[in-house]
């Protein structure tokens, strides 16, 4: 699915369950593009029949009765689905748990009648216990970083506390059950090193890419650290 029509069904989701009309603005924020680009998806939509009713400046309802084609998920699948979210609190990422249970919300919207019931009502329970530190750095900028190939400005402080600046380029997030850890090829020491969250003191972006060169150092990382792979 691109960006697009990810953003399109998003939009579908937030003014299905929206009690009010729902200002370009407000969708904006929520999804982190222009008003513009919201504008244009609104008559995209209405173009291929969605039901939304309104304008700009005034907001958008969703008409009644539309609802998105039912998900088919198995009994295991369903089961699958409420462990794995569940199991995103023991990660410590805020930013991850809200998408979790949006995406919780968005699934029980469109399952069949009596599947609903199932995600709700399981027997399947995880403890949210976890002994991963809490850290001062924004776990949804790395993310962010990670995927659009974007350098990161590190000051850290490792098991000694000797500190150091890294300029890094992010390539992935470990999460272990003590702890989350940025996996990065450090361009201080010329090589890849992981970077336990909870030791970093600043993280910032450097507004400097390394654009198409992410995929290339994640399988070599994970070529040296058999420990990652599949």
């Amino acid at each position: 699915m691109t960006d697009r029509s990810l953003r399109l069904f998003e939009i579908i989701q937030i003014l299905r369950c929206a009690c009010a009309p729902v200002t370009a603005r407000s969708l904006a924020d929520q999804l982190e593009v222009t008003q513009r680009t919201i504008y244009r998806d609104i008559v995209t939509l209405q173009a291929t029949g969605t039901p939304i009713d309104g304008a700009a400046g005034i907001g958008y309802v969703m008409r009644a009765g539309y609802n998105l084609p039912p998900l088919m998920f198995t009994a295991d699948e369903i089961e699958a689905i409420v462990v794995g979210l569940s199991l995103v609190g023991r990660t410590g990422d805020v930013g991850l748990q809200t998408a979790a249970s949006h995406v919780s919300g968005k699934i029980a919207g469109v399952l069949p009648d009596g599947a609903e019931e199932s995600l709700e009502g399981t027997s399947l329970f995880v403890s949210r216990w976890n002994a991963v530190p809490v850290s001062q750095v924004d776990h949804r900028l790395m993310r962010r970083a990670i995927r659009e190939e974007e350098k990161l400005r590190l000051q850290y402080q490792d098991a000694q506390k000797r500190e150091t600046d890294r300029t890094v380029r992010p390539l992935a997030l470990v999460y272990y059950t003590d702890s989350v850890t940025l996996a990065a090829w450090c361009e201080l020491r010329k090589n890849f090193r992981h970077f336990r969250l909870d030791r970093m003191l600043a993280c910032a972006s450097t507004g400097e890419a390394f654009k198409g060169e992410g995929r290339h150092l994640r399988t070599e990382w994970r070529s040296a650290h058999q420990l990652f792979s599949a």
